[in-house]
């Protein structure tokens, strides 16, 4: 996403916005082994909501992994 730094004095200055991603290693007991995911804060939240496995399958569903 893109926008605009703007100063004390209103200068306008284009930036970029970047998703706040952090590496986190998550536990699955159903297949008895730890995965290493880059997630974003929001999808945190979401793996916290739902469950890890239930999030991982949504995510192979819908293309986001690879394996």
């Amino acid at each position: 996403m893109v926008g605009n730094k703007v100063s004390h004095s209103n200068i306008k200055t284009r930036r970029k916005f970047y998703p706040n991603l952090q590496t986190k290693r998550f536990y699955i007991p159903e297949e008895d082994k730890w995965i290493t995911l880059k997630v974003s804060a929001n999808g945190l939240r979401t793996i916290n909501k739902k469950g890890v496995y239930a999030a991982i399958k949504e995510a192979r569903e819908k293309g986001f992994l690879n394996k």
